[in-house]
């Protein structure tokens, strides 16, 4: 493998790459904004919104897992000029995306009245209620609109989802804007407007997304002709082979976020308003290695539909470097600059001071964070998923919170004392799988 290889393999890479997270970008500063906006409202109701997102990313971020074969198996197909494998695996996922989003409203719809067992302070689950159900409710288009977007970005058309979703943002701050703050004539529904613009911006992404799709001459080849035909239980079974694995590996690793965000809130709101901050923070830059991990998985299938073996390594290895050099010039922003983001989301003194201080672990083991997600998407893009979830499992699980939570209530480490734990994780993580990678592909160069 030359460096030449992996630079020619790298540019298209990037290519499909840059829209991917301009796009993911777009969907995290919709839950960005929403914390900087009820952060002007109070500590209370930023640390609800944090709770309540805790409980629904971890259970959204499971179902996205169970979706990505749509990306995986349509990439292979049109790489390998199958139009009609390409639409029936659209439709397949979009079948998927009901079920699961039906059994989400249904089972987070019935936790509603079980919050107070997870912990938190009272007048944190007291306020929680009206925006949770709305975030709950806001999965399902949530669901359906990753289908198309990962359909559209494995034919080779990232540009328009990410611009929609761009569009989708700017009206969630505007709905922002007139329903939390009471503008325009509408009440002040506070944390409770912030939930029903997050509805109704997820809905208008998959309309609008849809209505494009329906609509272009490239992709009218690879788009279902009979929504309503059976669904075929082997194809399904083929989706959710690669689909429960990737999932698994999902929930490990936002469970142990969201378990982390639970001990934060036996610490008290403070620390768990905080954590929200930093998170959000991380979060953010955490799409650009996330989006070429999913350009690198769809390259990845594609090659793998085309033949051409030799491309794997390049590929791969390329997308791994970009993601560290991007990660590491981040951690300086938030190792330099972590106090002046802190008050970009709230004025008050102590959750400033406690947010700065994660930033600061944020900056290392986000380095981390990159490698680990990148080497995840390679392994995809190879359906190699089994060997990958136990890696997750180990980290996130048998690392991660234990060290976190030692550290945090053993010790006079505290908040701080949890995200290192969650650094210790993820440093495992990206250890393990770029190594799986290097193992497996030696055989696949071959």
């Amino acid at each position: 493998m030359k460096k030449t290889d992996i630079l020619r393999e790298l540019r298209p890479t990037l290519a499909l790459a840059f829209p991917i997270i301009v796009g993911q970008v777009g969907q995290m500063l919709m839950g960005i904004t929403d914390s900087v906006m009820i952060g002007r409202v109070g500590t209370v109701p930023l640390a609800a919104s944090a709770f309540a997102n805790s409980v629904c990313n971890l259970v959204f971020i499971v179902g996205l897992g169970l979706l990505l074969p749509v990306s995986v198996f349509a990439a292979r197909a049109h790489g390998a000029k199958e139009p009609r494998e390409c639409a029936e695996y659209l439709r397949h996922g979009m079948a998927l995306a009901l079920a699961i989003g039906g059994a989400v409203l249904l089972v987070l719809g019935l936790m509603a009245t079980q919050l107070g067992r997870f912990g938190q302070p009272v007048e944190v689950v007291a306020e929680v209620g009206p925006y949770y159900l709305l975030l709950v409710t806001s999965l399902l288009p949530a669901f359906l609109h990753q289908v198309l977007k990962q359909y559209s970005e494995a034919l080779g058309h990232p540009w328009a989802p990410m611009l929609i979703l761009l569009g989708c943002v700017g009206l969630n701050v505007v709905l922002n804007w007139v329903l939390i703050y009471g503008k325009l004539g509408a009440p002040a529904l506070g944390l409770e407007g912030a939930g029903w613009a997050t509805l109704a911006a997820r809905t208008t992404a998959v309309v609008v997304l849809w209505w494009w799709l329906t609509r272009q001459p490239a992709v009218r080849n690879e788009w279902p002709q009979r929504w309503r035909a059976a669904l075929s239980w082997p194809r399904l079974r083929e989706m959710l082979h690669i689909g429960i694995p990737v999932g698994g590996q999902w929930l490990f690793e936002a469970g142990a976020f969201s378990a982390a965000a639970f001990m934060m809130g036996w610490i008290g709101a403070v620390p768990l308003a905080a954590h929200q901050i930093a998170l959000s923070c991380a979060a953010f830059t955490f799409m650009v290695p996330l989006g070429l991990s999913s350009a690198v998985s769809v390259r990845l299938s594609k090659v793998m539909g085309e033949g051409r073996r030799e491309a794997v390594r390049p590929i791969g290895f390329g997308a791994l470097a970009a993601g560290l050099v991007a990660m590491s010039c981040f951690g300086l922003i938030f190792a330099f600059g972590g106090g002046l983001l802190a008050r970009g989301f709230t004025s008050e003194a102590d959750v400033v001071a406690l947010a700065t201080q994660l930033l600061l672990v944020a900056a290392v083991f986000q380095i981390f964070d990159g490698a680990q997600v990148i080497g995840a998407g390679v392994l995809r893009g190879l359906t190699d998923v089994r060997i990958p979830t136990l890696i997750t499992f180990v980290a996130y699980w048998i690392f991660a919170l234990p060290g976190g939570y030692l550290l945090a209530f053993k010790t006079d480490m505290g908040p701080v004392g949890v995200w290192m734990g969650l650094a210790a994780g993820l440093g495992c993580a990206a250890v393990f799988l770029g190594w799986r990678f290097h193992r497996l592909t030696c055989a696949i160069a071959r």
